[in-house]
């Protein structure tokens, strides 16, 4: 059986890091709850590479921002489906962040579904 993800790209303001990885670990215990096999964050570190698009490009990032890749393992794409759909009426994840000032642009974040062709483990 093939795995599905849903892969994130999305600039972070550098002072809101901290506020970020709060939320994002509370979305990841909600994820992993309702049946995500795997959930992970991370922030950029090694960007630049010389002759290669940096990552900071591909997310349009501002000079204070730095980028996070996130990506969410589940067994198939219809778990995928019925998962998230769990996970978007649950009220912890409408409880997260603050409406009116969120942690980052939702407009400037890059999503979406890939279907898994090589793994390794």
């Amino acid at each position: 059986m093939s795995h599905y993800v849903d892969g994130f790209l999305l600039p972070l303001a550098s002072e809101k890091l901290a506020e970020y990885q709060q939320m994002a670990n509370k979305a990841g215990a909600v994820w992993k709850e309702h049946g995500a096999i795997a959930y992970w964050e991370c922030v950029g570190d090694d960007l630049d590479i010389q002759d290669m698009t940096s990552f900071r490009t591909s997310a349009g990032c501002k000079d204070n921002e730095t980028v996070v890749i996130a990506w969410i393992v589940y067994p198939s794409r219809e778990e995928r489906d019925r998962i998230n759909a769990l996970v978007m009426a649950d009220p912890r994840l409408a409880d997260m962040c603050d409406k009116d000032n969120p942690p980052f642009d939702f407009k400037r974040m890059a999503y979406g579904g890939f279907k898994s062709i090589v793994r390794y483990e």
